[in-house]
């Protein structure tokens, strides 16, 4: 029996696919390398995260049963749990389930082989909350370098217009132990860099009842402190932090940790504190920029990326300014900007004043243009550092391998050999492509 993934989405719903494989390989199913594959059984994990995340969803199902109109399709993840009954209108679903039932999927489709019916498994909202879903310690990932490990579920900040609270319900955290048996298989099985991820990273621990640490250590800083400790040559990199969790003062005792890369995802969202006002961001443009100044006088080329939204009801094109001037003064490494959508359940989609789209098209276009300029000014800055890069692929166009430093800037390196899975040091040397081109130097 063949079965064949797509995913869609966060790093969270990458690391969910990647637990799924490996209990279906225990159970003796053949994974396939594509999900273009002509599989027995398609299973899609799917996005909520805007409109158009629905609708590539909605796609990727029809395409899936396509390519085997006689294959079980499963349809799980968070446009399955807020959008259910659309989910299961899509032609030829044959098993939706939301995301606390992922790991149930086994049980699913052995369901529908008896039934030949349509299965939903979908945990109402307010009972999402109840328990930390266990896919078991995940070995491997389809990178040969980079890990992920989910430390965290879940989201209770409650932005105005995020679904995700909604999706994956108030946070739950994973056991220490747990993730720490995880790091070690997987720094076992030859991993180099450990990505620590989650709904809301900076949550970790967060939820009442979670046990306290002696050392007074709190949230994500426990695990960095406790992988840091681990035998080998490795590093830590942490998906994101939230303005809204974590300040300034949380953000330098982060510093003393050697083995964390000098890289943090800040979602800013806006640059406008009119606009993160309405957001319910918790944060205003001056802290934000309080933390960008720590984490560059620690380091100048400390990577902070970010994520932007254009069109958020009622802003302004004075507010649309300030983004593109938050940019300029943080001097982004990379930024992801996306047109404001109108999110089911979300105080925003019943605000007054929403942004016609050709308004919001045209200022996803120029954050996106403004965040590659100051991408491209982050990797000129870097030029004569020396930083450690973990060397993940061979690039043939380039004819160079590619990797990326600890300050997250894409690396080439020109050098004979197989350089794959190796933690180097490089000297940065001139601009190329998405990044720089770098010579190694011995340690």
């Amino acid at each position: 029996m063949k079965i064949a993934f797509y995913t869609l989405g966060c790093k969270v719903n990458q690391y969910e696919t990647q637990g799924l494989k490996e209990i279906f390989m225990r159970l003796g199913y053949e994974i396939a390398e594509s999900a273009e594959e002509e599989a027995d059984v398609y299973v899609v994990n799917t996005c909520t995260v805007t409109g158009l995340s629905d609708r590539k969803s909605r796609q990727y199902i029809r395409r899936m049963k396509r390519q085997n109109p006689q294959a079980i399709t499963a349809v799980i993840g968070c446009y399955a749990q807020v959008s259910p009954k659309e989910a299961a209108a899509v032609a030829g679903v044959d098993i939706v389930a939301g995301t606390n039932e992922k790991s149930r999927l086994p049980e699913l489709i052995d369901q529908w082989r008896r039934e030949r019916c349509q299965v939903r498994s979908i945990e109402e909202y307010d009972r999402l909350k109840d328990r930390y879903e266990d896919m078991g310690i995940i070995t491997s990932m389809e990178a040969r370098t980079r890990a992920f490990i989910k430390v965290q579920e879940g989201c209770n900040r409650f932005c105005s217009y995020c679904v995700i609270p909604y999706a994956r319900g108030d946070v739950r955290s994973r056991p220490k132990e747990e993730i720490l048996a995880e790091a070690s298989a997987l720094l076992n099985a030859g991993f180099k860099e450990l990505v620590l991820t989650g709904i809301n990273t900076a949550l970790y621990g967060a939820e009442p009842g979670f046990p306290k640490e002696e050392s007074g250590l709190s949230g994500v800083e426990i695990l960095i402190d406790a992988i840091s400790r681990l035998p080998g040559e490795f590093r830590i990199r942490l998906s994101s932090l939230e303005p809204t969790v974590v300040n300034g003062d949380y953000v330098k005792r982060l510093l003393r940790y050697d083995k964390l890369c000098h890289h943090l995802h800040l979602s800013a969202q806006s640059g406008s504190d009119r606009v993160l006002s309405a957001m319910r961001r918790r944060y205003d443009r001056a802290e934000y920029l309080h933390i960008v100044r720590i984490l560059r006088e620690f380091d100048p080329g400390y990577g902070i990326s970010t994520d932007l939204i254009a069109g958020f009801p009622q802003e302004a094109q004075s507010d649309h300014e300030e983004s593109l001037r938050l940019i300029e003064e943080a001097g982004f490494c990379k930024v992801h900007a996306f047109s404001y959508s109108k999110r089911p359940a979300t105080r925003a989609a019943d605000m007054a004043g929403h942004i016609a789209p050709q308004v919001k098209r045209r200022r996803t276009q120029e954050l996106i243009a403004s965040g590659e300029r100051a991408a491209r000014r982050f990797a000129e800055r870097c030029l004569g550092q020396t930083r450690t890069v973990l060397v993940e692929e061979r690039d043939e166009t380039a004819q160079a391998w590619k990797g990326h430093a600890d300050n997250f800037l894409p690396v080439y390196i020109r050098q004979e050999g197989d350089l794959c899975g190796q933690l180097l040091c490089a000297r940065l040397t001139e601009p190329f492509r998405d990044g720089v081109l770098g010579t190694v130097e011995q340690r």
